[in-house]
Order: structure tokens, then sequence, then C-alpha cells
């Protein structure tokens, strides 16, 4: 019933900015953490960035100063702002969200299906 949708991937050129969007849906009790990843091709899923409740975030060394990520609580949606994108940048990037679904005392991790970004001359 919970679910996850990301927004916002493209097509950019070096240096160009994009903004991912990621919604979460359904019946939630409480979202605790929401977190991007990305998994460029050939290598592993790696975290990008990540902001819990207290609104205080964490970036990958590759992209601290360039990105930023936020949440609208009134939403359940976490942003990911993205400056002076590199080609390394380019990967499909996904949200993952900790949360308590409604009716259920346990908290749990969902993935969104991911939104791909390319960067590229």
């Amino acid at each position: 019933q919970v679910q996850l949708v990301e927004s916002g991937g493209g097509l950019v050129q070096p240096g160009g900015s994009l903004r991912l969007s990621c919604a979460a849906s359904g019946s939630i009790f409480s979202i605790y953490i929401m977190e991007w990843y990305r998994q460029a091709p050939g290598k592993q899923r790696a975290l990008v960035a990540t902001i819990p409740s207290d609104g205080n975030p964490d970036y990958a060394d590759s992209v601290k100063g360039r990105f930023t990520i936020s949440r609208d609580y009134a939403k359940n949606s976490v942003y990911l702002q993205m400056d002076n994108l590199k080609p390394e940048d380019t990967a499909v990037y996904y949200c993952n969200a900790l949360l308590q679904p409604n009716n259920d005392r346990i908290r749990k991790n969902y993935w969104g299906k991911g939104t791909l970004v390319t960067v590229s001359a």
C-alpha cells in the first residue's frame, strides 16, 4: 500500500542542475529517515544523501557542496537539489524511506523504482 515515487530525472549538461522529488503515499504513521541512493552502470547502489526526522542531513563525499537534500513533512516528500552536475553523477537515483506504516508497529524500508539522471554534453 505504501509507495514511493521519484520524479525529476532527465538529461542535463555538465555543470547543470536538476531537482529530484520523491513522494511517499499510502497510509503512513511516521517517516523517520528519507534518503537518496544512486546506481551507476556497472556499479553498486550507493548512498547519496540522507535526512532524518530532525532535519540534519548528511552526504556522500562525492556530492558534498553540490547536492542538497530537503524534506517537506506535510507532503511526505524528499527532494534532492543537484547542482554542478558531473558525468560521473549519471545513474538511476532511488528514493528510500525508513517509515512506519499505519496499523503496523514495525519500521520498514521502502524503495521507489528510480529515476534516471544522465549528465552528458
